[in-house]
This record gives C-alpha cells, structure tokens and sequence, in this order.
C-alpha cells in the first residue's frame, strides 16, 4: 500500500515519509523543485529496507497533481494501490502584516495551501472511496495552530490558508464517513523547520520557543508521529478531529 505524502522532501513531510516506511507501507515523496532532498528521502528510506519512490508536481497546478496520481496509480502493481494521503504541502511568504499584503501574494498562498490541498483530495478520494470500488483509507491535513491564532503581524495570509484547510478536513470527513475514508487534521504550532527560512526568519522557533508553555518549540518527528497515528488503524474510529502538536500554544 502506497501512502502520499506532498511536500514530502524536507520538513514535516520528510519525518512522516520516513516514519510511514518504517511502519511497512510505500511511500511516495512528492516536492515541488528540490529533487535532491527528495532523493535523500527515498535512498534513506530504502537504505533501510523500505519502499519509496519521488515524484515531482507542483500542488498549485491542477495538471501536475493529475499526474502525480497517475505515477502513484502506476506503481501500484509493485507497491499495492493508494492507501493514504498526507495534505503537508504548503508555502509561508515573508513576515509583513495585513495592509502590506497584494493580490499576488494571497492567491500563490491559497493556489498550493487551500486549492492544492483539495484538488489533492479529490484524486485521493477518487481512488479511496468503496463507493467507487476502493479499499477505503485516510488523509491527514497539515494544519496550523495559526488557523486559530490569527498570526497577527506576520502571517495572516497563511493563518487563513489553514483555516480553509481545516474547513475542508471537517467537511470532507462528513461527506466520505460512510465510504471508508477517514479526514483528520493535525495542527502544528511553532516546529523547527526549514520553512521558517521562507518568512525571512530562520530562527523563528529560537526566538519563540521559550515563550511557549512546554518552554522550546517543536521537532518535526513530534509532528510526524500525530500523523502517522491517523493514517492507522488504530484512529479507526477518529474523524473530522484534530491533534495540536503545539506545545500547549
């Protein structure tokens, strides 16, 4: 069985590929432009004796995430047919406030982080659903503890990019219940990451780590670990739920 795992090269998305071939299913690392660190991945993950493959595909290009779903469909013979997705794909832009932001600017965040997320979902759905002759399975959405903060400040554009996100999770999970697909969302709050580098302040989780209640920011593996709790059997009765890996933020 194949669990795919977006923005899958770095970050969140690498942990959870890793942690997911650990457990015994294939994985497949999609990235956007950085095939070195996808490859990583995979060779890690096959250094280990698990199965992984790298494909790459814009998520905010609707033909790109076709294709993507097609080479997953493609490699089922070998690796067995879809069996979860993990929505962690996203972007962040740099720390301005609201009355700084332009069209430009919000439509790229909402193209990969919302519009990505469930053309994604769609595909996934297509192929899990026992209404249209599938084995069922789940998505996990990668959400942030910022769709409820706000991110004053810095990131209101992406605080409401997971909101939506969080939105789709609820709604999807009702519409799918009774097809075998299960939709949960994981809410990750201040994790030490590459992405942070993207806002403009690589050491965003220094500077914010101690003002936390559990006193230090996260690590992706803590992530990782929610994650892959909800793609299993054993969350078989959890949907439209979410985890706060947020360290009581």
């Amino acid at each position: 069985m194949i669990v795919l795992i977006t923005g899958g090269g770095r970050g969140i998305g690498a942990a959870t590929a890793r942690l997911v071939a650990d457990g015994g299913r294939a994985v497949c690392v999609n990235y956007r432009a950085n095939r070195a660190a996808a490859d990583a991945v995979v060779a890690d993950i096959t250094s280990r004796g698990g199965r992984a493959f790298a494909v790459q595909a814009d998520v905010s290009s609707e033909s790109d995430i076709v294709r993507l779903f097609e080479r997953v469909d493609a490699e089922a013979a070998a690796l067995g047919p879809l069996s979860g997705l993990v929505n962690n794909a996203g972007i962040i832009a740099p720390q301005t406030r609201v009355e700084h932001m332009d069209a430009a600017r919000i439509t790229r965040m909402l193209a990969t982080n919302v519009t990505g997320a469930f053309v994604c979902a769609r595909e996934a759905v297509r192929r899990l659903s026992t209404a249209r002759a599938g084995a069922g399975g789940a998505i996990v959405n990668v959400s942030s503890r910022a769709a409820l903060l706000g991110a004053p400040n810095e990131y209101v554009d992406y605080a409401a990019s997971k909101a939506a996100l969080d939105a789709l999770t609820v709604g999807l999970a009702k519409e799918v219940a009774a097809e075998g697909i299960r939709v949960n969302g994981v809410r990750a709050g201040i994790i030490d990451t590459e992405i942070h580098a993207d806002g403009g302040e690589r050491r965003r989780p220094d500077r914010l780590g101690p003002t936390l209640p559990m006193g230090r920011a996260g690590h992706a593996i803590e992530v990782a670990r929610a994650i892959v709790w909800l793609l299993s059997d054993e969350a078989s009765y959890t949907t439209g739920s979410f985890i706060d890996v947020a360290g009581g933020r």
